[in-house]
């Protein structure tokens, strides 16, 4: 007999196209779709889907009836999924803690589960001013989230490490990914990125990191397997693509000029983005907008033996590819920038150097 593989919330595009993958496994005999509401999307013909409510003690049947040994939990997400009668924040909250609880509580009672998979965020960091130039996955928060999908993922990692103590037996692993993008990727950021002008906060020129969507598919299905020798799939994992690229560079990168904003007119912007559904403009975007986030990534490599195919300038490149050009070409908004520095003396320093901020460590 194969592993059983149940995957919750496989109606969003991530979810699904991660059910379609490892179902090509070749140790996987069933894979279990699990959603409040059907995908719009293809699970393929070797998946099943169940309509549940990880927030609702039946889950704790889905795990028997079916003989589930390996959970695989996306259902952790900031914002609702693009599908009728999903809900709003309030409800994605109460899936991503109370569905977290439930989910957990029937994986404790249920016998056959051996592994257990949890996609969170590096937003667990938090944001400040006092925040470590790079935070590695033992480096505690300066401030903890105060609310948002930060505060909820942090709230999740909680009680994941709650049941790995009342259940050693099972391998527990926790994926915190950076920002995940892609060309089918739906999410703040990237409605953050397709606005024709970015706002950005006076003064701040954060650094972020970026994680391909076809990588994030790819380390969640080696996470979910038995580990290759000499490599471990057990932990906490921070998962980002090489390098970093400053706030600045991926605006000329996209070709989206920027309006600089004093902080408050931005916290006025982002509450006139919200109204008008242009953008879910969160106060913790505009912290990483602000303050930016770098974690790093030797653990990825070293432990649980992933290397990213893109980097997070290669990720930036795919997503501005499938969003279409900006207002203004990337290359003459470069030059005019190249040209600008050069007038005040203080060249452009993006460069080879930026993308190797943030490697091995």
């Amino acid at each position: 007999m194969g592993r059983v593989v149940l995957v919750t919330g496989v109606a969003r595009p991530l979810a699904g196209r991660f059910v379609r993958r490892v179902q090509r496994e070749p140790d996987v005999d069933r894979v279990i779709g699990v959603d409040v509401v059907e995908p719009v999307h293809h699970l393929g013909t070797g998946a099943e889907f169940v309509l549940a409510d990880i927030r609702q003690p039946d889950i704790t049947g889905v795990l028997a009836r079916y003989g589930v040994d390996t959970v695989v939990h996306m259902d952790v997400n900031g914002t609702p999924p693009a599908v009728p009668g999903s809900g709003g924040r309030g409800s994605v909250k109460e899936v991503n803690v109370i569905g977290t609880m439930q989910l957990l509580g029937a994986c404790q009672k249920a016998p056959a589960v051996r592994r257990l998979v949890v996609k969170s965020t590096t937003g667990v960091y938090g944001g400040t001013p006092r925040d470590p130039a790079v935070f590695d996955e033992s480096t505690p928060a300066k401030s903890l989230p105060g609310g948002g999908f930060a505060k909820d993922a942090v709230e999740v990692e909680g009680y994941v490490r709650g049941f790995a103590r009342r259940r050693p037996e099972v391998s527990v692993t926790v994926l915190r990914f950076a920002h995940v993008l892609g060309p089918s990727m739906d999410s703040p950021l990237a409605s953050y990125f397709a606005l024709p002008v970015l706002p950005t906060v006076l003064g701040y020129d954060p650094r972020l990191q970026f994680v391909h969507e076809d990588d994030a598919v790819e380390v969640l299905r080696l996470a979910a397997r038995e580990p290759r020798p000499g490599t471990l799939s057990a932990g906490t994992f921070n998962i980002a693509g090489d390098g970093t690229l400053l706030l600045s560079q991926c605006a000329r990168r996209l070709g989206r000029p920027t309006v600089p904003m004093l902080l408050p007119a931005v916290r006025w912007g982002r509450s006139l983005l919200q109204s008008t559904g242009l953008a879910d403009f969160s106060p913790e975007q505009v912290r990483l907008l602000t303050h930016g986030r770098v974690v790093r990534t030797a653990q990825m490599r070293e432990v649980l033996g992933f290397e990213p195919r893109f980097t997070t300038a290669g990720t930036l490149a795919a997503f501005a590819r499938g969003r279409g050009p900006g207002l203004l070409p990337p290359e003459t908004l470069a030059r005019t920038v190249d040209k600008l520095a050069a007038m005040v003396g203080s060249p452009d320093e993006e460069g080879p150097q930026d993308e190797e901020v943030g490697r091995r460590g």
